[in-house]
């Protein structure tokens, strides 16, 4: 039986203000003048303080269920996350949002992939079609301005079209070393472990590189703790919560929302205006997502359809 909360909420209005929310997040990190690794590395450190307190509080004993090799996988999930955050972050200060989003946000192609290379999962000829669009769609998105000499958006939007692309892969790469774990364990533990290592890992990545952690105006302090609480809690905290009462497929199709979303805040606060080649390969890369997650919907909750915490 459903809480008492849970039971005054609905799934699809709760899974509409998630991605609202996670529409979001190009924007704040767009508008932060700090370092990338530094954005990443707060924004999980403030998520990770909004959760653990739910998970110590409510969710205590199910930190015993997570023997040595669910630890193991946990921390390979973080180090993806990090490593997911860092390059996406970095890619919007090269390319555009519409860009950047759009190509972070195709991860479920790479979980397609990384199942069939690494779980032995059945690839359909549905999944190999919605692939190959999506990935002609990457190659309009990226060398398309180049081919045309129309005005492009960034100051290097190839590399950071890249950028965005290693964002989804590692994306692909926390989703699938978690999802046997997310399976046994409820999400407030498993999201703890996991932002856990994810910010000592940015953490070591931000002391490597020499960058500066307490110096920083207010505002970007304000920026950090929107990143989390918009976003992160907001954002994917209540996505997985809809997997929960929702199907698989109808949480996939929804996050191909947020690029939409994200694509026209960026147009409106940020005056960028993506250009033919941006909307026509973005268009196809949504389409090919579309394919490739319908062509997935037979798969357990949340394992293709659980969104990245961006």
């Amino acid at each position: 039986m459903r809480s008492a909360p849970e039971a005054r909420v609905s799934p699809l209005a709760g899974l509409v203000v998630a991605i609202l929310a996670v529409s979001t997040s190009a924007i704040l990190v767009t508008w932060s003048e700090a370092p990338s690794l530094v954005k990443a590395f707060y924004r999980v450190l403030f998520t990770l303080a909004l959760v653990a307190p739910v998970a110590f509080t409510r969710n205590r004993g199910d930190f015993a269920r997570l023997g040595s090799r669910d630890l193991f996988f946990a921390a390979v999930a973080g180090a993806a996350l990090a490593l997911h955050f860092a390059s996406w972050f970095e890619s919007l200060n090269w390319t555009s949002v519409a860009a950047s989003v759009t190509l972070v946000q195709a991860q479920p192609l790479f979980v397609a992939l990384g199942a069939w290379a690494l779980l032995d999962e059945r690839v359909t000829g549905r999944t190999v079609v919605g692939i190959a669009i999506a990935l002609v769609g990457i190659v309009v998105m990226s060398l398309g301005d180049f081919l045309t000499g129309a005005a492009v958006v960034g100051d290097d939007p190839l590399y950071g079209n890249a950028l965005a692309v290693v964002g989804a892969v590692t994306a692909a790469g926390y989703v699938l070393a978690g999802r046997s774990i997310r399976q046994r364990v409820a999400l407030f533990p498993y999201v703890t472990v996991v932002y856990g290592v994810c910010a000592l890992v940015l953490l070591a990545l931000v002391v490597a590189r020499g960058l500066p952690l307490l110096d920083y105006p207010r505002r970007e302090w304000l920026l950090f703790a929107a990143m989390a609480l918009g976003p992160g809690l907001f954002g994917h905290t209540v996505i997985n919560w809809a997997l929960a009462h929702l199907e698989s497929s109808v949480v996939s199709v929804s996050l191909l929302g947020e690029p939409v979303g994200s694509t026209l805040l960026a147009l409106v606060l940020l005056s960028q205006v993506p250009t033919p080649a941006t909307l026509a390969g973005g268009a196809v890369v949504l389409g090919g997502i579309y394919v490739t997650t319908g062509a997935r919907r037979a798969d357990p909750p949340g394992d293709g359809a659980r969104a990245v915490d961006d």
